[in-house]
């Protein structure tokens, strides 16, 4: 019994931070969300739903939900789609397949703030990188500003944010690839299954444990972008890259705590939503090894 119980006491610590820092911070703030809280307020006040009401007659705030669906949907797809294409490639016998691993991954370990502002400079619209190379090759034509048209905006932060975080999805594709037995692969090769065979009946089925951890990361991180929206377009131009952090960076900012709050947990019961079925469903096609 003492042996069976002993284990548990290092969990308290973690618990108790967990507690303080995230669950109370968490039901407090659902409670504000009831209040008309604000800056100028002299007392807090319960006003039901009306914050709830005003969010959904908001446009602002539906052209936010808009964008944050078309980002996370892109994003997750495309993230496990390069990742998993790099982490079969550099799962093969090459010679510099460590020090590409490590190029590939790198991004994710920079600041997203940081990759924002040298992207910035690199979509600039005269002296960008991206803009001098096509003045170069000859298709000045596809110049754009890419960051202040409203066509190419949310495209460019879309890229961008790919570039960052493709490499996390490969190093957990490839950890998943070290699982698979090799004699399995082998022998399915001597019996003259092809590579897309192999692929398609041993391989992807056997990473789905490494599929699911990549979706469910992806897909809850690209709902709760921020950083490199703020960083790249502010949610411009216009509001046409307004996503549901910087529309509630915005509420904040001018003073409607309350109001704000309650789109922080319309974002939370979003995620919640899309990603519990999502867990589920890809969970059940798992295959144990």
């Amino acid at each position: 019994m003492g042996k069976t119980k002993y284990p548990l006491y290092f969990s308290f610590p973690a618990l108790a931070v967990f507690l303080l820092f995230f669950i109370t911070p968490t039901l407090i703030g659902f409670y504000y969300s009831f209040t008309d809280w604000n800056i100028n307020a002299v007392q807090i006040r319960f006003n039901g739903l009306d914050n709830y009401i005003e969010l959904f007659k908001e446009p602002r705030l539906k052209t936010a939900l808009i964008n944050t669906l078309i980002f996370a949907a892109v994003v997750t797809l495309m993230q496990n789609f390069l990742g998993l294409g790099l982490a079969l490639i550099l799962n093969e016998a090459l010679k510099l397949r460590n020090l590409l691993r490590m190029i590939f991954f790198l991004p994710y370990v920079i600041a997203p703030i940081v990759i924002g502002y040298i992207f910035r400079a690199i979509y600039h619209p005269e002296h960008g990188i991206v803009n001098t190379v096509l003045d170069a090759v000859g298709l000045h034509v596809m110049a754009q500003d890419w960051l202040n048209d409203p066509k190419y905006a949310l495209f460019s932060i879309i890229l961008t944010d790919l570039w960052r975080v493709a490499g996390f999805s490969m190093v957990v594709y490839l950890a998943g690839l070290q699982f698979i037995p090799k004699d399995l692969i082998e022998s399915s090769s001597m019996d003259g299954a092809q590579y897309w065979q192999r692929f398609r009946s041993i391989i992807f089925p056997l990473l789905a444990p490494a599929l699911t951890v990549n979706v469910l990361l992806s897909m809850i991180g690209s709902m709760k972008v921020f950083e490199m929206v703020m960083v790249l377009t502010e949610g411009g131009p216009g509001y046409t890259t307004e996503v549901f952090y910087t529309y509630i960076r915005g509420m904040f900012s001018t003073g409607l705590f309350g109001y704000a709050t309650a789109v922080n947990v319309v974002l939370f019961v979003l995620v919640t939503i899309v990603g519990v079925p999502v867990l589920m469903a890809m969970k059940k096609r798992e295959v144990e090894m």
